[in-house]
């Protein structure tokens, strides 16, 4: 779907209204979720008209409760959120939209309004006084990373800001397929096909191993790089969110150890 195109509606505009619970103001919650690393951005209030100039633009539109008008997303800042699909939950009081974000959904520069941390559960999933931070993070680590964050001396804060290049690549990379924009490497290699993607793959672990064998961190620095890049080429391109990844070593991670 290219930007400022029409969603495609599984029901009448009119049904979809009957089946929201608009509140005594005529509001509904949307929370707006990164559809490519499934991290919440932002949560904002939708009325019927927003709601409609967002089915029609794709562009999330909501309902400013503090000013009592209509707000585009990224209108000024250029932070704009192409939406991937809009749905609703079982009791209709509230909206979910998948967006392919273009920037940082806070108003501060943060990628998601959810940055700063409440509490993290300890090993018993009782919250310690240590883990107070400030406000609520629903993705808080837990505590095992905590603890291996801690024997590394690295912070909860530092580890998220160490990695969350991987998260911003993975979205460009998500852009990147959905648009696919003429004259871009990603382009040509999700236009090539997967053929294409697994040989840059097979290449850049080579040159990986090779740079390794003559002890060259330099070089190695730089195939380990490109390797990252193409293996989330890769995922986008069988759909595997890295979140999946990211999930099955931290179960593996949390595994009995056996030696």
């Amino acid at each position: 779907m290219t930007m400022n195109q029409p969603l495609q509606l599984a029901l009448s505009y009119t049904e979809l209204k009957q089946n929201i619970k608009w509140d005594a103001d005529g509001l509904v919650p949307a929370v707006v979720q990164d559809a490519a690393t499934k991290g919440v951005l932002m949560l904002a209030y939708m009325n019927e008209e927003s709601l409609q100039k967002s089915i029609e633009t794709g562009q999330t539109w909501f309902w400013s409760r503090s000013r009592s008008e209509l707000w585009n997303k990224g209108a000024t800042s250029g932070n704009t959120q192409q939406i991937l699909s809009l749905n609703y939950d079982c009791d209709g009081d509230t909206l979910l939209a998948l967006v392919n974000p273009q920037g940082p959904a806070c108003h501060t520069g943060e990628t998601t309004c959810f940055y700063r941390s409440l509490a993290v559960a300890d090993q018993e999933g009782i919250a310690t006084e240590g883990s107070m931070r400030g406000s609520l993070n629903p993705s808080a680590r837990p505590t095992s990373n905590a603890l291996s964050q801690a024997a590394s001396g690295i912070s909860e804060a530092e580890a998220d800001r160490r990695f969350a290049v991987l998260a911003e690549l993975e979205g460009l990379i998500a852009q990147r397929y959905m648009e696919r924009p003429e004259g871009a490497y990603t382009t040509y290699l999700f236009e090539k096909g997967i053929d294409k993607i697994l040989k840059k793959v097979g290449e850049e672990t080579a040159e990986s191993i090779i740079a390794a064998k003559n002890q060259d961190n330099d070089e190695l620095r730089y195939e380990v790089s490109d390797l990252i890049y193409h293996l989330l080429v890769l995922l986008r391109e069988r759909n595997l969110p890295l979140d999946d990844i990211m999930t099955e070593l931290e179960r593996r991670h949390e595994r009995p150890r056996r030696d």
